[in-house]
């Protein structure tokens, strides 16, 4: 029972340090130039144990944007329980999620496209991964209980179409840039899109 522990701390442990050096990797070379020998090397282990732990070069991506998400998630649920309003705390998360994106400019559109991908099973496991439109739900069940959003649409869906809206905004702007930043462009978008769930 204790060896089959240590196995498993062992193995969490090899995880994280491949994990960190493909994301610095990445941060460095570029995405698309960093390739699964790369990190193997830079990890200290053989290309075939990379893929024991990640099956593809985008799963890296996949637990780097997961990881986003729980971060905005324990935010929005802090700033709630503080009494802060949904609206703000919408704004709140949406403009730290566009800092990020800012930040790690390289790394959206791989992982944009990972949720776009053709291959089904891939699309799902990705859509999993990155859970913001729970994270959205979360924020306007309040507003939702008030009576404030409109009903012919759940509250689920409205919340994926604000999340799915981010996702393309960002990598629109990740790909070819614009003449406004991406804070200003998510705030327009973000004004545009609560106007159009609130009820008139």
């Amino acid at each position: 029972m204790e060896s089959a522990s240590l196995r498993e701390r062992q193995k969490e442990r090899r995880r994280a340090r491949i994990y960190g050096v493909a994301i610095e990797l990445f941060k460095q070379g570029g995405f698309q130039t960093t390739t699964a020998t790369d990190i193997a090397r830079a990890s200290n282990v053989s290309r075939g144990t990379f893929f024991n732990y990640y099956p593809y070069k985008e799963a890296v991506l996949l637990d780097y944007g997961s990881a986003v998400v729980e971060q905005l998630r324990h935010l929005a649920e802090t700033r709630l329980s503080e009494g802060v309003a949904p609206t703000a705390v919408l704004q709140e998360v949406w403009m730290q999620l566009a800092e990020q994106n800012v930040h790690e400019r390289d790394l959206i559109p791989p992982l944009a496209y990972e949720v776009l991908n053709p291959d089904p099973e891939r699309a799902r496991i990705a859509y999993q991964a990155l859970p913001l439109g729970k994270v959205i739900e979360m924020i306007l069940r309040p507003m939702q209980q008030a009576g404030q959003l409109r009903t012919d649409l759940s509250l689920s869906r409205m919340s994926n179409l604000i999340a799915d809206t981010y996702l393309m905004i960002a990598l629109r702007w990740s790909a070819y840039g614009g003449g406004r930043s991406l804070q200003d462009e998510m705030r327009l978008t973000l004004s545009f899109l609560m106007d159009g769930v609130l009820r008139r």
